[in-house]
């Protein structure tokens, strides 16, 4: 336990894989002995009330009560390219931040923080800390998705740019990128207008308040440059269990020696049936045996399992994932992160967001292989096959989950909270 206890307040929405790392790093804290309240969506509570922290619930801002389509606002999966992550940022990152601000602001004023610990680009939380002088750091559950010198731009799935021709290439894109989020600046410079504060250039501004910037992913796996701006750190992925992932056994006889295939894909809604679909039924003439964890967010009954097929709601991933051969996934952080941490070779179909980014790293580091959501069943079937057989790609995920693990165990995202918390100094109050 530390000897000075600090009291943190995180701000989170829910976005799927953003949640469980920030729980993660707020577990860590609260076993260290700190005070930590949870400022988020209602349908988080029971996962941040595990972690150990006080649950309060969004008032003003978006609150959703559960993770079921019907109350995602953005739609993000209904959109092709950047209208998707445009919808992000208009119903959830920069529409609403007058009310994000406002109601952090009570919740400052009901019980103080030395430090506020948001997720990535939920623009009204800075705002309300600049408003009051707050002090707040960025966790970012993933690679960074706002551009940063020397990191290919987030969207395409770009690898390292090689030439000149593609580094010019980068700046384009990574030029384009701070064009959509700046579809959000109106509504956030209102917001800040209303509080007092001067206007932003750009959108992505906002983070240069923070007195942190934490990149919860491994530097071995990121295509890392050799230097980051100051306030950006790596600090390893965050991968505790999620509270709601239950017991699992295998349904399997202990004598089945047929190679398993772990399927995991995004516990938001992604219009993903179809996919999962047919990568079960590639693997129905394969010698293996195939678990769907379904994350909630595909009901079993949309499903046709064949006999190699087992589906389950949810199952600790780390339990399975010590006995598969091979995990396919949609490309999420958190369950590429982890496959890797256990050495697991990966079969990506990207569905968005930074899913083609993630699988590109895999890719490149020849840790497994990506296809496109559009793939048909003998194409998947293919790539299954060549997991499977080619020794190749298990080595290497054993050599990139070697460096990945090793970040993972050896985080030091509590030491550099714990330092932020004891020396940000508190500003006055910016309200006019």
């Amino acid at each position: 336990m530390t000897k000075t206890p600090k009291s943190f307040l995180f701000t989170l929405w829910e976005g799927g894989g953003n949640v469980a790392p920030a729980l993660t790093v707020a577990r860590k804290l609260v076993a260290r002995g700190h005070r930590v309240r949870v400022l988020g969506d209602a349908c988080n509570r029971p996962e941040a009330e595990a972690s150990g922290a006080t649950f309060i619930s969004w008032t003003r801002a978006p609150s959703r009560p559960d993770r079921t389509p019907a109350t995602d606002a953005s739609r993000d999966w209904a959109y092709e390219g950047p209208e998707g992550f445009v919808q992000v940022i208009s119903e959830v990152w920069a529409g609403p931040a007058l009310a994000y601000a406002e109601d952090l602001m009570e919740e400052l004023a009901r019980e103080p923080a030395d430090l506020v610990v948001t997720s990535e680009f939920l623009f009204g939380v800075p705002v309300g800390c600049e408003a009051v002088g707050q002090p707040f750091a960025i966790l970012q559950a993933n690679i960074s998705l706002s551009p940063i010198p020397g990191v290919p731009p987030v969207g395409p799935g770009l690898p390292p740019a090689r030439t000149e021709a593609e580094r010019a290439q980068h700046a384009e894109i990574a030029a384009m990128l701070v064009e959509v989020f700046d579809s959000g600046l109106p509504a956030v410079n209102a917001a800040r207008a209303a509080l007092g504060l001067k206007p932003l250039t750009h959108l992505v501004d906002q983070d240069k308040a923070a007195v942190a910037n934490l990149l919860a992913t491994a530097r071995a796996f990121d295509f890392a440059p050799e230097t980051l701006p100051p306030s950006y750190k790596y600090v390893g992925p965050q991968l505790d269990q999620p509270a709601w992932a239950k017991p699992w056994t295998s349904p399997w006889d202990a004598g089945d020696t047929r190679p398993l295939v772990m399927v995991g894909f995004s516990t938001t809604f992604q219009n993903h049936a179809a996919v999962l679909q047919r990568v079960m039924d590639a693997a129905a003439d394969l010698p293996v045996r195939v678990l769907v964890t379904l994350g909630g967010s595909i009901p079993a009954e949309a499903l046709d399992p064949p006999a190699n097929a087992r589906l389950v709601e949810s199952a600790p991933h780390d339990l399975v994932m010590r006995e598969a051969a091979v995990v396919v996934t949609h490309g999420g952080h958190g369950t590429v992160t982890r496959a890797l941490t256990h050495r697991r070779p990966l079969l990506v179909v990207p569905h968005g967001r930074d899913q083609n980014d993630n699988a590109v790293r895999v890719a490149e580091r020849g840790a497994g292989l990506s296809l496109p959501p559009t793939a048909s069943t003998e194409e998947i079937a293919k790539a299954l096959r060549r997991l499977l057989r080619e020794p190749a790609f298990a080595a290497a995920a054993v050599r990139l989950g070697e460096a990945v693990a090793r970040e993972a165990r050896e985080s030091p995202v509590v030491e550099v909270l714990e330092a932020a918390a004891a020396e940000a100094v508190r500003r006055e109050p910016c309200l006019a």
